[in-house]
């Protein structure tokens, strides 16, 4: 055991190289394709002891400058973290700290602003790709480039590796930082050579790092920050904001989730193009292209995710499905059974959303029987190109699992009230060019009888909505199952108290049923009292009178004087003229 502080003076001291003499040289072990042993001469085993690093040597990407809010305790936190495992028993373990969450969470940048700000602590700090084994060794041999050019010139990438991992042997006191670790077992060799230093890795794999590594969860920025974030990068240093440009950037903020680099990425392109917090908060989502030297902040993070979505899709090619699909629904709850016609049993279902939370691609719920998934994932997701059938990536999939789950004909409670998000989320999302469907206008039908049901017909509108819209593309403008979205949406509208928009739509309604139906179909005469009840709300009772006594007088004709329609009408007519 070897009593540590933080490196620098005092910090670990260093027994000798990890490494097999043979000859006049020493072999040093490396990975690449699987572990392997170098040969070095020599003289380059003397150059790796004898060489210092020069003050504050290292290879940081970018600079400190930038802005850096709303994480000083986790700085605080990773810096007495990565002091207390240097104490432990097995510091080539337990003194590296891993840094896992959602693409753009700021993972590189925790670690970045950690190396700039303590570098001076180190004798050495050296950023290494490690998205593989081939990058951590080619990052590797830059170091020895970096210390012994005399040498390294001549060597091949595998002897500078090696003579790097030798030197860093030799001295102690320094910090590598591993960005972006694709599978934690990569680094077992590196931590397991290299026990005087720190290590310090970045990786989007939540799971895998229990005997690697001990690990800290990164979240999301909270809503203070996070304002501060996105003014600071669009409005500019210097400027104060207004108390409206504070409300606007909240809901931007809001809107893309607290995610730092959306927020990043969104606060350049605000202040690159001048375009204000309210305007960029309604183009979310709706510009893909910009002008040559504008920013885009959806394809950037889109860059971002495809990697990742990559090496899911190695793993588990299902998982990619099942992500495409609950792109399309709410981005929390999204219940285990409504995913499970995805895969055959549970333990598959089970499997592919291991997969994806391994990647911090979703989240579960507290009793893990749902999953969430971060709403601007969905918004990347949802922009995919669609396919020949004219659905984006898993857009008719999340259809199918909606309509399947209503059409079992669940009159559960609790069973509707978890279902009904969803279904509101998959007509929310409806791609504007995507196929219509008459079975999932079936669906948002259903959804929207069950609120009007419980009383809630006011909160139907966007199904009500979706439903009329897709019978209008495929069965006709004119259709009687049209016909009766058109009358559904403004009862719901009418619920709500937006009359404005629910009397003409009542007219429109009555205009079709007489053109197709003739002026004294049972369905033309309730949709003229359904009219004349609207005109009757608004107070407009010069119109609400002739189509009640009109719809009367058809009613004990065509029904005759003590059916129920009719009793209704003479009712309504009788309320009119009080």
């Amino acid at each position: 055991m070897t009593n540590s502080a933080a490196p620098g003076g005092g910090g670990p001291q260093a027994t000798g190289p990890r490494s097999v003499a043979v000859g006049g040289g020493i072999g040093v072990a490396i990975t690449g394709d699987g572990a392997q042993v170098v040969m070095l001469p020599a003289e380059a085993v003397r150059w790796a002891k004898d060489i210092e690093a020069p003050p504050g040597a290292g290879n940081l990407p970018g600079s400190a400058s930038g802005v850096f809010v709303g994480r000083q305790d986790e700085l605080a936190e990773l810096r007495q973290l990565l002091a207390d495992e240097g104490e432990a028993a097995v510091t080539q373990v337990s003194g590296a700290r891993a840094i896992h969450g959602l693409g753009g969470i700021g993972k590189s940048a925790l670690a970045l602003r950690y190396a700039h700000s303590f570098r001076r602590t180190y004798t050495l700090v050296w950023w290494i790709n490690a998205a593989g084994t081939e990058q951590i060794v080619t990052s590797l041999a830059a170091l020895a480039t970096r210390l012994c050019p005399q040498w390294a010139a001549a060597a091949g990438v595998q002897e500078r590796a090696a003579w790097a991992i030798l030197w860093l042997q030799w001295h102690p006191g320094w910090l590598l930082v591993f960005d972006n670790v694709d599978d934690p077992a990569d680094l077992r060799h590196y931590l397991g050579t290299l026990p005087d230093g720190h290590h310090l890795a970045t990786s989007r794999t939540a799971t895998g790092w229990h005997s690697i590594a001990s690990t800290m969860s990164l979240g999301l920025l909270d809503a203070e920050a996070a304002v501060d974030l996105l003014c600071t990068l669009a409005l500019g240093p210097e400027h104060t904001p207004t108390p409206q440009q504070l409300q606007d950037a909240a809901a931007l903020a809001a809107d893309l989730g607290h995610l730092p680099l959306a927020l990043e990425q969104a606060g350049a392109y605000l202040f690159e193009t001048g375009t204000s917090l309210a305007t960029y908060r309604d183009m979310l989502g709706k510009v893909m292209d910009t002008a040559a030297g504008g920013i885009d902040p959806e394809r950037t993070i889109a860059r971002i995710w495809r990697h990742t979505l990559t090496a899911i899709e190695r793993r588990n090619p299902q998982a990619v499905t099942l992500l495409d699909a609950t792109a399309w629904l709410a981005p929390d709850d999204i219940p285990r059974t409504l995913l499970a016609p995805f895969c055959p049993d549970p333990l598959t279902l089970g499997q592919a959303l291991g997969a994806l939370y391994a990647y911090n691609m979703i989240t579960y719920s507290a009793d893990r029987q749902a999953i969430n998934v971060h709403r601007l994932v969905q918004t990347v997701l949802r922009h995919q190109p669609a396919g020949s059938d004219g659905y984006p990536p898993g857009r008719q999939d999340a259809e199918h699992l909606i309509q399947r789950a209503v059409s079992a004909g669940n009159t559960d409670t609790l069973e509707w009230e978890r279902l009904l998000p969803h279904v509101i989320g998959l007509a929310e999302s409806t791609p504007s060019h995507s196929p219509a469907s008459a079975e999932t206008a079936d669906t948002y039908d259903a959804a929207a009888q069950y609120l009007h049901h419980q009383g809630r017909e006011a909160h139907a509108i966007r199904l009500r909505t979706a439903a009329l819209i897709q019978r209008e593309q495929v069965l006709g403008d004119t259709h009687p199952s049209t016909l009766t979205s058109r009358n559904n949406l403004a009862s719901a509208y009418e619920s709500s108290g937006d009359l404005k928009r629910a009397i003409p739509l009542y007219e429109a309604t009555l205009a079709q049923h007489v053109e197709i139906l003739g002026d004294t179909h049972p369905d033309t005469l309730t949709s003229r009292n359904n009219l004349a009840y609207a005109y009757w709300s608004s107070g407009d009772l010069k119109r609400a009178i002739p189509l009640y006594e009109a719809t009367l007088a058809q009613r004990e004709e065509i029904l005759g004087d003590t059916h129920p329609s009719t009793l209704t009408s003479r009712n309504n007519l009788a309320s009119a003229y009080r």
